[in-house]
């Protein structure tokens, strides 16, 4: 599997933001399936409503990877326009094989159904976000999403805090790693074609990064008996440069927000999801879209997801690149921010759509 260096812990690794602690939803579940406890009851202003928009759910845009890769033009304008108009994308052919998606899936799919007390030996520190837990949960009042979650940095190596690693079932750690390299790689192609429309050299993107950070995050939504009632994930964009997720294929719970509806995206089998991140927001000057999404519950199936977020250091300085300002009216929509400041400060707050995003908007705009 590589050196040891791959499963040391490293108490110097960063702290992210801390999260209150909260109810096991999966436990919730198993002592009661009809309950729905209060603090999971949305305002009916924020519940997934009745109206259907699965029609509009082939409309989001499909990407052929091996195509992107021998870089024909064709697939890089759909790419093009997907991020300036979605923000969002399913990619097929990427090149991961199915067999590392299967048993990825497998594995959590069985990490989720051990004893609490097992998850529990990797719960999350009070501190941070790494772990099995909740995060964005800064108050007792808060009105909680329906699901539970395991949160993991994976690379650089050396930012991994094993402890935090499940060891069950075994292998696990193996396959995440396997996983989240193949993901890597993946990401790592995409942000060089990413770098290609936006008008720079193949490798620009990467370079800005300084060093590029992964983290992975399984989200478990359990079955609801009211699932009109709750949300899976509450409406946010992600901090992230690009996201990439891999949903179970038979159950769709993810939805964005287009033209101010929510769209569900269907799985497609074998494909992934891709999603562009506020960094490329800031750095496109807002030409390409870091869109709204949410996940919702359903009342018969438990659901699995699981994203891996590509994002720079922390030291890196997030502003809009000079040829993406146009040149006519000159107007900045973000200013110079702190990656790593950024980063904290939306994971130090609930998810509220793009709130979090104000800290790097220029005033004039905000």
């Amino acid at each position: 599997m590589g050196s040891n260096e791959t499963f040391t812990d490293n108490e110097e690794a960063p702290t992210y933001a801390p999260s209150v602690p909260v109810p096991n939803v999966q436990e919730l579940i198993k002592e009661d399936p009809l309950q729905v406890p209060q603090r999971y009851v949305r305002e009916p202003e924020d519940r997934p409503n009745d109206t259907d928009m699965s029609h509009l759910s082939s409309l989001v845009p499909v990407i052929d990877f091996s195509l992107l890769l021998m870089g024909n033009k064709e697939e890089l304008n759909k790419l093009d326009l997907a991020c300036q108009d979605w923000g969002f994308f399913q990619v097929i052919n990427h090149g991961v094989a199915k067999e590392v998606l299967q048993k990825m899936k497998d594995a959590a799919a069985e990490f989720f159904e051990l004893p609490l007390e097992e998850k529990n030996k990797i719960v999350m520190p009070s501190n941070d976000i790494q772990g099995y837990g909740h995060a964005y949960v800064v108050s007792d009042e808060q009105i909680l999403d329906w699901s539970d979650a395991l949160i993991l940095v994976v690379h650089p190596s050396h930012y991994r805090k094993l402890k935090f690693w499940p060891n069950s079932p075994k292998g696990i750690q193996e396959i995440i790693e396997e996983y989240s390299n193949a993901i890597r790689k993946l990401g790592t192609e995409l942000l060089e074609s990413i770098s290609l429309i936006m008008g720079m050299e193949k490798e620009a993107l990467l370079g800005l990064h300084k060093q590029l950070i992964q983290a992975y995050r399984v989200n478990y939504y359990p079955p609801c008996s009211k699932p009109d009632q709750v949300i899976g994930v509450s409406p946010h964009s992600d901090t992230s440069t690009i996201t990439i997720l891999m949903q179970d294929d038979g159950v769709c719970g993810l939805q964005l927000k287009h033209n101010n509806e929510w769209v569900p995206v269907n799985p497609i089998p074998d494909a992934l999801v891709v999603n562009v991140g506020d960094v490329i927001e800031m750095w496109s000057n807002g030409k390409y879209k870091s869109i709204e999404h949410r996940a919702v519950a359903n009342d018969n199936k438990a659901r699995v997801s699981y994203a891996s977020f590509l994002f720079p250091h922390d030291e890196v300085e997030i502003e809009p690149l000079k040829h993406m300002i146009h040149p006519k009216t000159k107007q900045q929509v973000y200013k110079r921010v702190k990656y790593g400041d950024y980063l904290r400060n939306s994971m130090n707050r609930k998810m509220e759509g793009k709130a979090h995003t104000q800290m790097a908007k220029v005033e004039t705009l905000a």
